[in-house]
């Protein structure tokens, strides 16, 4: 018999046709085939967790290759799935998934006060600095003020253009200064290093490496952003990092310039589009993981700010199952590594266990996870200081006062910038210099004054 004809034959695969859910029909056909999710994930590549997203449309079906992929895989016409039979030659296209207009709704880290339109008050500063030129004397004094200046100025024309080999130094120093939790050293290097990097690509026969490093120093700018709240900043540089990024043919590349993305998009309320955007790229990533362990560390950081997402969003079982995929993944690579930049193994893995149970409000949970973390193993300065800082925050919520504070100074002694400028650390402070036991907090009312917080 026709395979096609016993699958028309199956009536939940008619009525998955007819209802138009791609997931849907992907689950009818597999069933009437048969095959298991196990089956059809070494058919084509995709893990079993993703596949299920797929089918209960957790995860959009809108990339032509996973679709064609999943065409071929259950052996059924392109067409079921929405496709035309004729293979067309691949085209690279940008997704946009919000743009400047959008008006910002908070996450947790976000002042409900200062929700407006994306540029306001930003854009009259444009034209007022140029990358690599002189700053006017009243912007000098804050290296975050300049460097937003200068990312909303026109480029440089005078900056000096250097090797590929020499830009992709430059752009690893800096990105080592972020990690070092060193929030406005990276801010007052970064405007020099895009300038730089800006003039080289100008200078390249192919520019394409050029452009690589460029989404690079974007992608960092916004995690930067990200880091000082300055959420429109972040926004505009995370933008940037996409662009760019398409400029190139390196999927690693664009999946950081993704996660950057999402992580904007989550902090201004945006969680269903951050998600399918993360989606996209973990499915772009899935068969190449063999490739080695730059691609797992990118793979397991998506599932990792997937999994925290959820959980920002209120659901439980898909960030629950999202980290235990990082874990998996943390498995497979087994040292604690920073490939890319992406500080992720094993340890890694178990921070973000800390923050997804703290945001789902499992304050014991959060504790219990970040006892099973050695502090000192934490390689990266910056993820030590956001450990701490997730442990100040769950003691707090915990009604733990003396724990929380103990745990602000580690954070502190990691990284002071991380407890200067992180807004849940200024309100956590705020809340104790507050509390009836203030006053047995030694050292209390001196850490406020040396982060800014003010009651």
């Amino acid at each position: 018999m026709d395979p096609t004809r016993a699958i028309w034959d199956n009536h939940e695969v008619r009525v998955a046709v007819d209802s138009g859910d791609l997931g849907a029909i992907v689950r009818a056909v597999r069933r009437a085939t048969p095959l298991t999710l196990a089956d059809l994930a070494e058919k084509c590549g995709y893990s079993v967790s993703t596949l299920s997203r797929m089918e209960r449309g957790k995860q959009p079906l809108r990339d032509v290759q996973v679709l064609r992929c999943l065409a071929d895989a259950l052996q059924i016409p392109p067409h079921l799935l929405g496709l035309t039979d004729t293979r067309s030659r691949s085209v690279r296209t940008q997704r946009p998934v919000a743009r400047v207009n959008v008006i910002l709704a908070p996450d947790e880290e976000t002042d409900p006060m200062r929700r407006r339109t994306l540029l306001v008050g930003l854009t009259g500063l444009a034209g007022t600095a140029v990358l690599g030129t002189e700053i006017p004397s009243w912007a000098t004094n804050d290296p975050v003020d300049v460097l937003e200046r200068a990312l909303l100025a026109p480029p440089s024309t005078d900056a000096i253009p250097v090797g590929i080999t020499e830009l992709r130094r430059k752009v690893a120093a800096v990105r080592s200064v972020f990690q070092l939790g060193h929030y406005t050293e990276s801010a007052s290097r970064l405007p020099a290093v895009l300038s730089t990097a800006m003039a080289t690509r100008a200078e390249a026969d192919n520019p394409a490496e050029a452009n690589g490093l460029m989404a690079d120093l974007y992608t960092l700018a916004s995690e930067l952003m990200v880091k000082l709240d300055r959420t429109q900043s972040a926004l505009i540089t995370a933008d940037r990092a996409v662009q760019t990024a398409h400029d190139t043919d390196d999927i690693l590349t664009q999946a950081a310039a993704h996660r950057a993305w999402a992580i904007v998009l989550r902090r201004t309320g945006h969680a269903d589009a951050a998600q399918s955007l993360i989606f996209n790229s973990i499915e772009t990533l899935q068969p190449d993981l063999h490739r080695g362990p730059e691609h797992l560390s990118v793979y397991g950081s998506l599932l990792s700010t997937a999994a925290y997402t959820a959980a920002v969003d209120g659901d439980r079982d898909s960030a629950l199952s999202l980290t235990g995929e990082a874990v998996e993944a943390a498995a497979r690579l087994g040292v604690d590594a920073n490939h890319r930049f992406t500080a992720f193994g094993p340890t890694g893995v178990g921070l973000y266990r800390i923050s997804v149970a703290r945001v789902l409000g499992d304050y014991g949970t959060a504790i219990e996870a970040a006892r099973q973390v050695k502090p000192a193993a934490i390689p990266v300065a910056e993820r030590r200081a956001r450990y701490w800082s997730d442990v100040a925050h769950a003691y707090h919520e915990w009604n733990k006062p003396e724990h929380s504070f103990r745990a602000l100074l580690a954070a502190e002694h990691a990284s002071p910038d991380e407890v200067r400028y992180r807004k849940p650390i200024q309100q956590i402070t705020i809340s104790l210099l507050r509390h009836p036991t203030a006053h047995a907090l030694s050292g209390l009312k001196a850490f406020a004054a040396r982060t800014g917080a003010v009651a």
